[in-house]
């Protein structure tokens, strides 16, 4: 699935390595991603006019004008965050504002690690979300579910968006899509279903873990038989080299379960071919925990 490389891409982006995706979005380039982080970059920088008018235009009756009133209200002095409170709006719009002010101060308060001040922007931002976006707001609302695990590494708000501002130079980011020529060089990230027909010299597979791969909405043996031919699609993509990883235990908050047991597509191969690996956790001094892994 598209969101399973949501975390490789970011650390990718720390690494300054670029990459292509084909099938879903980049991480950070979707609508929803995109305007959970405008309220956290607000809390980091109050002064940051481009993030307020971002999530100004999400609130119901505020339209560009409405929002550059505002705006000039908001920044007009030191207190950002409680001259919003302080808006001298009408009826719906003087709701949605001070709804609006009363998640950011919540969420802006010093003791609260990253992952509490995501949580608390992505319940007030739901409705939103499937008031904008009713065709494929749970698959949206998953996304996000994920975002918040991954913020689970960090315990710097600055870190997290730091690291989310990274792009990677490359010409496929905007939409563009990037040329043979571009992709040389460069790593390729890809659904299962996007890679069919093509082949690598060195192929990873992520996530080959029970309740992902195969997923855990799907029981019935058909469903079961289609997820392991896109298992042997996928191994045979490499030329030279396979890997395939899981994590040691991960949440999963959809469905309250820890994921910890390799892929049952795993278990009828020899474990002459397949030599295990083990990823240590550690910590590192700028705000980055990183998370145990197996290896294939």
């Amino acid at each position: 699935s598209s969101f399973h490389s949501f975390d490789l891409e970011l650390e990718l982006n720390r690494c300054n390595l670029p990459f292509v995706k084909r099938g879903g979005f980049k991480f950070i380039e979707t609508t929803h991603v995109k305007d959970v982080l405008a309220h956290l970059r607000i809390i980091a920088n109050p002064q940051d006019a481009v993030s307020w008018h971002r999530i100004l235009l999400l609130l119901e009756g505020v339209g560009p004008k409405s929002s550059d009133k505002i705006l000039n209200h908001v920044l007009d002095g030191t207190e950002s965050l409680q001259r919003l409170a302080e808006f001298p709006g009408r009826g719906v719009v003087k709701t949605e504002v001070q709804q609006l002010a009363a998640v950011l101060q919540a969420v802006s308060d010093a003791d609260l690690q990253p992952r509490e001040q995501i949580d608390g922007v992505v319940q007030y931002y739901l409705p939103i979300l499937k008031r904008n976006h009713r065709e494929d707001y749970p698959k949206r609302q998953k996304d996000l579910e994920h975002f918040s695990i991954i913020t689970e590494r960090y315990r710097s708000l600055d870190r997290l968006l730091s690291d989310m501002a990274l792009e990677p130079p490359n010409t496929s980011v905007d939409g563009v899509p990037a040329t043979d020529r571009d992709e040389e060089g460069m790593l390729t990230l890809s659904t299962i279903h996007s890679a069919k027909g093509l082949e690598w010299h060195s192929v990873f597979i992520i996530w080959a873990v029970e309740g992902r791969f195969p997923s855990l909405y799907n029981k019935e043996d058909d469903d079961l038989e289609e997820e392991r031919r896109l298992m042997y699609v996928a191994a045979t993509r490499a030329k030279e080299n396979l890997f395939i990883s899981y994590p040691i235990n991960i949440f999963d908050r959809a469905t309250g379960m820890v994921l910890s047991k390799p892929s049952r597509f795993l278990e009828d191969i020899p474990r002459r071919i397949l030599k295990p690996v083990f990823l240590i956790e550690e910590d590192d001094d700028d705000g980055w925990r990183s998370r145990g892994n197996r290896s294939w």
